[in-house]
């Protein structure tokens, strides 16, 4: 397991760290083996030092999906193109809309076109966040607008480009294109008020973004290896899976939430031994995917 970690360095230079890492099924110019396509946007654990966060150390590393990318590191392996930020989300979130941005959190005024007043937005969780999962703030200073766009215009733009290339590049090639989005949620938000946790939460937008016979099949083999799984609650799915999620165009989109409690101690962020088990059970997941034979996928 390549376990690793970077905080804060003042030696660390935004423009020269690469915001997300792209890992093909085959080689380019050689089409899509599967119409799959990987993205873990939130497991991101490089903190630039234009950042400047008054927090560090694991108490700034709290809103990472810490390790999900390796857990489905064999994706590429089994016909699976992956996508993974390298940018900590708390840098800036790219499954968020670009502008999805706090005034409050700024110096100068924000242009008209963004999004103050979203859900994520109020919660200190736009495309730049306010707080960590715990509600701690990440900044003890005003950002400013240039700030932002400088972000955005670095990492997520640019991930929305390469993320929407490899869809096309899938259905170009199968006529038909899935993602699925891989996070990791709290233990707590795991429970949820439902007394027994769950393991695993398939977002789908409740049908509108992913045809029923993916996340179905999802569903039996996370259950077959004995996973306790739930649908679109607490998480229906994120601003990448509303995106792209587009059944009639042949475009579907899976977010999968994975319990932190499975493979992480939340307290140090160190992965446990239930890490290897897991991992395995997703390479088993992903085999079962890219072996299967999409071509008669229903719209809904």
């Amino acid at each position: 397991m390549n376990v690793w970690q970077t905080v804060p360095s003042p030696t660390e230079d935004s423009k020269a760290l690469p915001a997300f890492d792209i890992l093909r099924a085959a080689a380019d110019g050689r089409p899509a083996p599967t119409p799959l396509v990987f993205a873990s946007p939130h497991s991101g654990r490089l903190y630039p030092a234009d950042m400047m966060p008054a927090l560090e150390g694991v108490a700034i590393r709290r809103s990472e999906d810490a390790f999900v990318d390796e857990l489905v590191a064999a994706a590429p392996r089994l016909g699976c193109a992956l996508i993974a930020a390298r940018l900590a989300r708390a840098y800036i979130d790219v499954n968020r809309e670009a502008f999805e941005l706090d005034p409050a959190m700024f110096a100068d005024e924000l242009p008209d076109f963004a999004r103050g007043r979203s859900a994520r937005v109020q919660a200190g969780l736009g495309a730049i966040a306010k707080v960590v999962s715990e509600g701690q703030e990440i900044y003890a200073r005003k950002l400013t607008f240039a700030e932002a766009r400088a972000r955005i215009d670095g990492a997520h733009t640019p991930y929305h480009a390469a993320l929407a290339r490899l869809l096309g590049e899938a259905h170009s090639a199968h006529g038909l294109a899935i993602l699925i989005d891989w996070h990791s949620m709290p233990a707590a938000a795991a429970k949820a008020g439902r007394g027994e946790a769950c393991d695993m939460v398939l977002g789908d937008r409740f049908g509108a973004a992913c045809s029923g016979q993916v996340t179905q099949l999802v569903e039996r083999e996370l259950e077959g290896l004995g996973y306790r799984v739930t649908r679109n609650a607490p998480y229906a799915g994120g601003y990448t899976t509303e995106h792209y999620g587009r059944p009639a165009r042949r475009t579907h989109a899976l977010q999968i939430e994975i319990n932190r409690a499975l493979y992480l101690d939340e307290a140090t962020l160190v992965p446990t031994a239930g890490f290897e088990k897991l991992k395995a059970d997703l390479e088993h997941l992903t085999r079962v995917l890219a072996a299967k034979d999409w071509s008669g996928l229903k719209t809904a």
